[in-house]
């Protein structure tokens, strides 16, 4: 797994218009091909009356799935600059749909990279670019009179904290960045001087920040 990668927050579209034809882009996460397939297919019934649905996807943790597609403009003109937009942003795990409604003007296929490109810009900015980080769940049991300590500790070092249960002892969950985990766990060992039930747990993605 990728320690960080960028991509974005959610579905959104944004339309802008040139030389009288609207052109809405459309993007959204997707965690695999099919789901990517899935959101352009979805795109292209909900606007099926457009003149084009042209589209790009990334997927995967090497961008080892990649498709884009002219949807009927000339080849090279519509699909290929979407795809770049996302390979340029360095976003993973994105498919971007630009729906145009013609307007009766030609762009010719320079106007119509550029037309496409700032669709795609467009998609993506509306659904808010996000940097997923990876940590790893560390469960620290302890008995409450470490409990103090351990939250100036933890605040000193500006640790993520993911929720704390109140028992006969208290269970903080803890969530260093993947690479500091060993780290992480070796520090809490020597802070609580071996009294903590330390529990590791699985990696998960979070938005950098939040």
């Amino acid at each position: 797994m990728l320690n960080r990668y960028k991509t974005v927050r959610t579905e959104a579209n944004k339309e802008i218009v040139i030389k009288k034809s609207r052109f809405i882009g459309h993007a959204k996460p997707v965690e695999s091909e099919d789901e990517a397939v899935a959101f352009i297919d979805e795109i292209k019934r909900l606007h099926r009356a457009a003149t084009h649905n042209c589209s790009a996807y990334v997927v995967g943790e090497r961008d080892q799935f990649q498709k884009a597609s002219d949807d009927g403009e000339p080849s090279g003109t519509a699909g290929k600059p979407i795809l770049e937009v996302i390979k340029n942003k360095g976003l993973k795990n994105v498919a971007v749909v630009v729906t145009r409604y013609f307007g009766g003007i030609m762009l010719g296929a320079g106007g119509l990279v550029r037309a496409y490109t700032d669709g795609a810009v467009a998609g993506i900015e509306a659904a808010d670019e996000i940097e997923m980080v990876l940590h790893r769940e560390v469960r620290i049991t302890v008995d409450y009179t470490w409990y103090g300590k351990l939250e100036n500790e933890w605040r000193g070092r500006g640790t993520k904290l993911g929720g704390t249960e109140f028992t006969d002892n208290v269970t903080v969950l803890c969530l260093p960045e993947e690479p500091e985990a060993d780290a992480f766990v070796a520090w809490m060992t020597d802070v609580t001087q071996g009294q903590a039930l330390i529990e590791i747990g699985e990696a998960r993605y979070f938005i950098a920040g939040e």
